[in-house]
């Protein structure tokens, strides 16, 4: 890998980063759990409303992306926003999670919850 590609990735990881560590703190969690690997995603399916078992279909190939499309469209109803933006944090999470980490969007709650 090249020094470019790696700027970038890493300028794209530290955006990921800030992003969830502020969508945590929005919904009431510690930043801190967002950079530990495996305990992030049980505290996100926790944010969104789905249940912790869900943590073991994200380690199963395709399947994995079908429940992380549905858990990226339950945190966008969790701060009231539209399906387009779950599309948007699918595509461009570095964008789309900024937006609702840094922007004035505020936790509605559990969206699967409701549903």
């Amino acid at each position: 890998m090249n020094s470019g590609a790696t700027i970038i990735y890493i300028v794209l990881l530290v955006l990921i980063i800030v992003a969830f560590w502020r969508i945590f703190t929005k919904a009431g969690e510690a930043g801190w759990k967002s950079l530990i690997p495996i305990w992030n995603e049980l505290v996100l399916l926790r944010i969104v409303g789905r249940p912790w078992w869900w943590i073991i279909l994200l380690f199963i190939p395709l399947v994995n992306i079908v429940i992380w499309i549905i858990v990226a469209f339950n945190l966008a109803k969790s701060f009231g926003r539209s399906g387009w933006f779950a599309v948007g944090l699918i595509i461009l999470p570095f964008i789309f999670g900024l937006i609702l980490g840094l922007g004035s969007d505020t936790y509605r709650g559990p969206a699967a919850a409701t549903a």
